[in-house]
């Protein structure tokens, strides 16, 4: 396998809760298509979601109902929150299946406002990038200025961003520079014809009822991001598949009309940017699936859309160690230990040993995670620890030798349910990138009042006497009731520059 699937939903939701059913917008395999494939990634691009300025401050702290849903969708699915930023209603969310996560380098979520000239973030953008497989992907979700006239105004914020998007991964610091861009949203790119001949909305209606075999052509000839991607004004680097379904705006909410006070256009859009020659031995590619609207959604006065691409990898098989298509390109990774046992709550302190891969380079910023087993978001952590608690040989003993660390998780660290968990070791070279570099097999952790019970059994089944009704010997934690309470995601919240806007 060399190649990976994307799919990539752009919707305008107006404000509105997710009051409709949504797992026919993601394409889910249904009784009728059972071995229709996953996708490797879901993108998601939301505009309009509904944000108030007095609301700004909780709504970086607490989920907004349309990431719940789609939390509660995907996750359900197998799929991992791989990272989500949201600047006032624009939201950008990005999934992956489990088994990609750990070849997940160097994410990056950015923004870029343009409302009021740069001062306000209800238009703009927002933006994460990573690499995957050696391969780097910029996926860009945007809200640009509306109504017909102001096709300058687009420009200037289409060029604004890409001024102004600048990533803190220096080989790919601008959005064109990346192998793979995506660009998704409300583009808000409008039909614009020569004023003396102007036909009116309604009569841009009948002509769409009249359009046969989903061939749009006479009127895109009056599309505006068509005419400026021409031209070079703005998105000439960009190419788009054709266009085979009616406008995706404005519909009168709750129905299938176009509301007629707007010129039917096609507002809502996927653009795809490949440099396919950025390698040697190797031609990158983004091959089309499918290209559509989803025209059943009622509830916005826009129409979702949706598309899929399968993208060339670096890869020539993603799961046998050592084959890539470079000779020169290795996966940075770390392994975790095997742990034997069981980790008692409260008990002395824990410890997890990783090695690291010759070409692995230590940051003083890099951590480990705790994480549930199931869990389903990168930033779902229990607790964690720096790497920069031990003294880590910075070089391996011997030249291409891996390097053995040990790093220990003190009583109280934040474990206090009994279950599975994983660790995840995070390379962290500055606050705003990292990478996943290894992840644990899951290892369990019990009560202290298990362990004596297990105790107490095995002293009874070898003859020893013990009192009846003694008193457990654990002490209580007077937190305990606040377990429910994630105190570093809180704190994370507040110094997250990208979701406080």
């Amino acid at each position: 396998m060399d190649t990976l699937r994307f799919f990539l939903v752009t919707w305008n939701v107006a404000t509105k809760s997710p009051g409709q059913d949504l797992n026919s917008l993601l394409d889910f395999p249904s009784q009728f298509n059972k071995n229709k494939p996953l996708p490797d990634f879901y993108v998601v691009a939301l505009q309009e979601v509904k944000s108030q300025p007095q609301n700004m401050l909780m709504d970086s702290l607490f989920s907004d109902p349309w990431t719940s849903t789609f939390n509660n969708i995907l996750c359900r699915q197998g799929y991992i929150s791989a990272k989500s930023i949201r600047l006032q209603g624009i939201l950008l969310l990005v999934y992956t299946q489990m088994r990609h996560v750990v070849h997940l380098r160097e994410i990056e979520a950015q923004y870029t406002k343009t409302g009021l000239g740069g001062m306000w973030g209800n238009k703009g953008a927002v933006s994460i990038r990573f690499n995957i497989y050696g391969c780097s992907v910029s996926l860009v979700n945007c809200h640009l200025t509306a109504h017909e006239h102001l096709l300058a105004d687009r420009i200037n914020d289409y060029n604004t961003i890409l001024k102004q998007h600048v990533y803190h991964v220096t080989q790919t610091a601008n959005i064109l520079y990346h192998d793979y861009v995506f660009w998704l949203g409300d583009l808000n790119f409008r039909t614009d014809y020569p004023s003396e001949s102007s036909p009116t909305s309604e009569e841009i209606v009948a002509q769409l009822q009249k359009v046969e075999k989903d061939k749009y052509t006479n009127l895109l000839k009056h599309d505006q991001l068509l005419a400026v991607m021409e031209s070079g004004e703005a998105f000439s680097e960009f190419t788009e598949p054709e266009i085979r379904f009616p406008p995706t705006y404005k519909f009168n909410v709750g129905t299938d009309d176009y509301d007629v006070k707007r010129k039917p256009s096609w507002t809502d859009r996927i653009l795809n940017k490949v440099i396919a020659n950025n390698y040697e031995n190797i031609t990158l590619r983004a091959d089309l699936i499918s290209y559509q609207h989803i025209p059943h959604y009622t509830i916005s006065d826009h129409k979702p859309v949706v598309a899929q691409y399968n993208i060339k990898t670096k890869f020539t098989n993603l799961f046998t160690v050592g084959v890539h298509v470079f000779a020169n390109y290795t996966e940075k990774t770390v392994e975790f230990a095997p742990i034997m046992g069981v980790w008692y709550i409260g008990d002395a302190d824990f410890r997890t040993q990783c090695t690291l891969t010759p070409d692995v380079e230590i940051n003083p910023n890099d951590w480990i995670g705790i994480y549930d087993a199931n869990f389903h978001s990168l930033d779902d952590y229990i607790a964690y620890e720096y790497l920069a608690k031990v003294s880590v040989p910075q070089a391996p003993a011997a030249e291409g030798q891996p390097r053995t660390i040990t790093l220990s998780f003190p009583v109280g660290s934040g474990v206090r349910t009994p279950g599975f968990y994983r660790f995840i070791y995070f390379s962290q070279p500055n606050n705003d990138v990292r990478s996943v570099l290894g992840i644990s097999e899951p290892f369990e952790v019990s009560s202290t009042e298990d362990r004596l019970v297990t105790i107490e059994s095995s002293e009874q089944a070898s003859g020893s006497s013990t009192s009846p009704g003694k008193s457990s010997t654990a002490t209580t934690d007077i937190f305990a009731d606040f377990t429910g309470l994630d105190v570093g995601k809180l704190s994370r919240h507040f110094s997250n520059d990208l979701s406080i806007d």
